[in-house]
């Protein structure tokens, strides 16, 4: 039997892991758990870091359960990597593997006051003061802004870091502490990738920095060990993979982006999850954006190896949309039904919907944004809203592909695409329409979880992945082109950006602190 892989693939919705060969990157078995998020408030979003770590061991066991009804032998997985949600935030307790709070997830508002308050005392109120050292933005968005909130508001957070028993880490942290033994000799550590969206890692030096730490007055002592994407973190205690390596851990966007094999500056692939998340291979130094898209550090393939970086930009809402009709408005039963609905009538009629249900990332990186519909008339009804749902994703890409290519100075050729959306083909067809460029959607849409075991297959000692061009498995596309004249697509994406303004500064805090005290 070819050397396997698994991957451990944890996202916002769900946990997946899938078993690779190392040879074809065919997927030999895969199982699938979804995950509750609850909103305790208006723009809260947590989950519970038990039900995760519950979902990645019934996902294991079941995956590995399938290996041996296709008479796999589950010796031949050799190592297992780990990719997850980014930014998600979590607390323990290393002496008791309690978790000290649900876990904040990357979309979640609350901090929006503390974010305002940090940027109050940032020379100038400049919200990209510490942008030189981060690559970031000041924002709701990422890990140390929500630990800086649980430090502030929870005092069981509070009284635990002070008294040495607390760590922090993102979801990778905790999936590997676990798996790793937890509190009987559990490692606490981080990969590069998933280091860099904390606001609290230099990406130049390559460390956590202590003027980040500083200024957002957390201990380091809490914060995981930095390691690269792609070495051998420990070894799996218990189950049917015990005794198996972890030797890969990327951030999901960072894994996508190993998966869709974009190892050359200037490739790009753009995810469509829960969010949508495009980034551009920069090579071996970062550059800083003019243009509102994040400095982000993409890999570091080996501990010997240099690290890349990438150009991101990062939208809040894509899949949560259709969620959001199937779930809040009862629109439809399943979320594929939206391609059929949008597909009758195959236009939005003059309908925009600009989906900020959490404020707009890039590249405005406005908290203070909320969703509209707008250009309604007696003629619209639910059709022209799933089709102007599906356009808000592809206009959102649109945005950030043009920051992009002003601040790379390249325009990018074509745009290769991963994730659960692309399955809808209207989706991809708009997206090539809208961008004027074509729109390359593997055979194989698992790039999240593909880039994880790739990372761990390739790491020293492990060795059974080769990373050397020529060596690479070709993974099998489909393209779409664009269909409509770029007269008609400037049109609908300047009457997009019309709504735009209109969805701007509708949240301000003095609203948002009434509306609290009503809660209360």
């Amino acid at each position: 039997m070819e050397a396997l892989v698994a991957a451990v693939d944890q996202g916002t919705s769900s946990t997946r892991v899938l078993v690779f060969n190392a040879k074809t990157a065919e997927v030999i078995s895969q199982h699938q758990v979804e995950i509750k998020q609850s909103f305790p408030k208006e723009g809260w979003v947590e989950e519970d870091p038990k039900e995760i770590m519950q979902s990645v061991h019934e996902c294991i066991e079941k995956t590995c359960e399938k290996l041996s009804q296709l008479k796999v032998d589950i010796s031949s997985v050799k190592a297992v990597g780990v990719t997850n949600q980014r930014e998600t935030t979590l607390v323990w307790n290393k002496e008791t593997g309690e978790p000290l709070y649900n876990a904040i997830v990357w979309l979640d508002l609350r901090t929006q006051s503390t974010v305002e308050r940090l940027i109050q005392k940032a020379p100038g109120q400049n919200k990209n003061h510490l942008k030189h050292l981060t690559g970031l933005p000041i924002s709701t968005y990422f890990s140390a802004v929500k630990l800086r909130w649980l430090l502030d508001n929870v005092d069981e957070v509070r009284e635990a870091v002070r008294s040495g028993r607390a760590v922090f880490g993102t979801v990778d942290s905790w999936i590997i502490w676990n798996l790793t033994g937890g509190r009987s000799g559990g490692v606490h550590a981080t990969d590069v990738s998933n280091a860099s969206r904390t606001m609290l890692f230099n990406i130049h030096s390559m460390e956590w920095d202590p003027e980040l730490c500083r200024y957002f007055d957390i201990p380091v002592e809490i914060l995981p060990e930095v390691r690269s994407s792609s070495e051998v973190y420990g070894w799996m205690k218990s189950g049917m993979l015990a005794g198996v390596p972890i030797s890969g851990c990327l951030g999901d966007q960072s894994a996508a982006l190993v998966g869709q094999m974009c190892f050359e500056e200037g490739q790009a692939k753009n995810t469509y999850g829960t969010g949508c998340f495009l980034l551009r291979n920069t090579g071996c130094k970062p550059v800083m954006s003019d243009h509102g898209l994040l400095t982000t550090v993409a890999y570091k393939l080996g501990r010997h190896t240099p690290c890349c970086y990438a150009l991101e930009g990062s939208v809040a809402i894509a899949g949560a949309v259709v969620q959001w009709l199937k779930n809040n408005m009862g629109m439809v039963q399943t979320s594929s039904e939206i391609e059929k609905l949008a597909a009758e009538v195959g236009t939005s009629h003059g309908c925009y919907f600009v989906p900020a249900f959490s404020g707009l990332y890039a590249p405005y990186w406005e908290p203070s944004a909320r969703g509209i519909i707008c250009g309604l008339t007696q003629f619209t009804n639910k059709n022209h809203l799933a089709f102007a749902a599906l356009e808000a994703v592809c206009f959102q890409t649109r945005e950030i592909l043009d920051a992009m290519n002003q601040d790379s100075g390249v325009p990018l050729t074509q745009l290769r695409v991963d994730g659960g959306m692309t399955t809808n083909r209207l989706l991809m067809q708009l997206q090539a329409d809208i961008l004027c460029i074509p729109v390359v959607r593997p055979t194989m849409s698992e790039t999240t979880a593909l880039g994880a075991a790739v990372a761990a297959g390739a790491a020293e000692g492990v060795d059974v992945w080769s990373l050397r061009p020529g060596h690479l498995p070709q993974l099998k596309s489909e393209t779409f082109q664009p269909q409509i004249n770029v007269e008609e697509s400037e049109f609908r994406f300047s009457r997009w950006k019309k709504a735009v303004q209109k969805a701007m500064n509708w949240e301000t805090m003095e609203t948002s602190r009434s509306s609290e005290d009503q809660l209360e």
